[in-house]
């Protein structure tokens, strides 16, 4: 049965690949860009499927009325994806307080308001799905990506929690673990990373921006494969709560839960101490 997409980011990489894919097998697509022509292809092939809107997720004030528009084009929304976002690498004193606050509007507080204006719809439908697309790098880190992970850290406490609240209501949560994939991601990162003082040269941070450039280092993750995951997990019968895609995320998450794994081991003999006896 066909569905109704909600998708946040769908003027290139992932959110682009979803939205076509959805709207290749004949889904409804209402899709938001930050620049308006961005899309104008994927409009004149589906004009009657594909509702598209300008937004920046840092403008809080407008996503109201982006969300609403949406459901009143289309009546009712199965699926909300909350996909827009980006990286901001640097060593944390050398990010300015713009864009911190830049980055955490776009990547957390973003998708918390447009979550928080699409629950009321969903709840009256008695069903829906809600999408977070995050990172490997919600569960585990990296030098020179303090921001970046602090927003999807932030992101996934949010929808993890959030999934408990809905869950008696008919709504699923899943948050999306994906990889590093084939798309544009890292070069706009290299050209926004922060600066980093001369005492970061040779350090892992230090070194970050190359790494970011160098094309030789080709990521494993294919988009197309993987939006095809995201999509096909909003059809099944219970919402997963995280969707990890890529061996590469696959493998640093679980590396960094057996590190933090041993590290709770080493304050189980001090925890019950400090309890009221």
């Amino acid at each position: 049965m066909p569905k109704t997409w909600f998708i946040t980011g769908i003027n290139s990489g992932l959110g682009r690949e979803m939205a076509t894919q959805a709207l290749e097998r004949g889904d409804r697509v209402a899709g938001t860009v930050r620049k308006r022509g961005s899309v104008d292809d994927l409009k004149a092939r589906y004009p009657d499927k594909l509702w598209v809107a300008e937004l920046d997720l840092t403008h809080v004030e407008a996503i109201e009325g982006c969300v609403k528009a949406a459901f009143a084009e289309f009546g009712s929304i199965d699926v909300i994806v909350n996909n827009a976002g980006y990286g901001l690498f640097g060593a944390a004193e050398g990010l300015s307080t713009e864009q911190i606050r830049h980055q955490i509007d776009t990547n957390l507080v973003g998708p918390i308001e447009v979550t928080r204006v699409a629950i009321p719809y969903l709840r009256q439908q008695c069903s829906g799905r809600i999408i977070a697309i995050s990172t490997y790098g919600g569960q585990a880190t990296h030098p020179g990506a303090s921001l970046y992970h602090a927003s999807k850290w932030g992101l996934e406490g949010f929808f993890e929690s959030l999934s408990q609240e809905l869950a008696p209501l008919g709504i699923g949560v899943t948050i999306v673990e994906p990889g590093a994939a084939r798309t544009t991601f890292r070069e706009a990162a290299a050209a926004n990373a922060g600066s980093a003082p001369d005492a970061y040269n040779g350090t892992p941070v230090g070194m970050v921006k190359a790494f970011l450039s160098d094309s030789s280092r080709m990521p494993v993750g294919d988009p197309v494969r993987m939006a095809a995951a995201i999509l096909e997990s909003a059809s099944q019968a219970v919402a997963p709560r995280r969707l990890v895609l890529g061996s590469d995320a696959l493998a640093a998450i679980e590396k960094a839960l057996q590190a933090r794994t041993q590290e709770l081991e080493s304050s189980r003999a001090i925890a019950p101490t400090t309890d009221f006896r």
